[in-house]
């Protein structure tokens, strides 16, 4: 049920409400496993997830997958699942992140039907704000903001039943594999997240912003 909270929240402010970025992994895996009392497992997570979809963002029509709910069960299968057979570590964390990351796509479709669920009633919303039925025009609003939390819970709720159903059977399998490499794997997420901002930013434009930066702030100590 905390997981569950922290997903419709989280979910809310990555699109639809609020937009105070608790909604990003570096924020969002800490608060739910301070929550379920392990706070390091949720900042390991979230600083390994952290990058990975920086470069893709839910703007407009962008539909990115949802790396919120991807950083929450992760770590709610990291701290919960792992109390229950014993796993804690390193490498437990890096499987089930690997587990989640994946299924992170269904975070695409929830969040597509939430989008045309919407965007079919834009035009009743336009019907009732002409007929003056402004009381069923905040309806209409509020069905829109539950529709993009029910895609939130959703999406957790896929990653954390296929968690619950595959760390059983992988961990053993996997588990070993991982605690020679894990040390690697947590470097290697987040440099992949960086190559992938580095691929799409504009350099000769970063290199300009950079150095009328450098040399504003120079000037400004030269005249202080």
């Amino acid at each position: 049920m905390i997981g569950a909270g922290v997903a419709l929240v989280c979910g809310l402010d990555r699109m639809a409400a609020l937009q105070i970025m608790i909604s990003r992994p570096i924020v969002a895996a800490p608060l739910v496993a301070w929550l379920l009392g392990d706070i390091a497992v949720g900042l390991e997570i979230g600083l390994m997830v952290e990058l990975l979809w920086l470069a893709r963002l839910p703007i407009g029509a962008a539909i990115p997958p949802d790396d919120t709910q991807v950083s929450i069960a992760g770590t709610v299968l990291a701290v919960s699942l792992g109390r229950v057979f014993g796993h804690s570590g390193l490498e437990y964390q890096l499987l089930c992140l690997l587990i989640a990351i994946p299924l992170g796509k269904f975070g695409q479709f929830f969040d597509r039907f939430a989008r045309q669920f919407n965007g079919r009633k834009v035009a009743l919303s336009d019907r009732y704000l002409e007929a003056g039925k402004f009381r069923a025009m905040e309806q209409t609003h509020r069905m829109g903001l539950c529709c993009f939390g029910f895609a939130a819970v959703g999406t957790y709720m896929v990653i954390v039943s296929c968690g619950l159903i595959l760390i059983p059977i992988l961990a053993p399998l996997m588990l070993p594999v991982l605690a020679t490499t894990s040390e690697w794997l947590r470097l290697a997420l987040p440099l992949v997240g960086i190559a992938v901002i580095l691929g799409t930013a504009n350099v000769s434009r970063s290199l300009t912003l950079f150095g009328a930066s450098f040399s504003m702030a120079f000037l400004l100590m030269w005249l202080v």
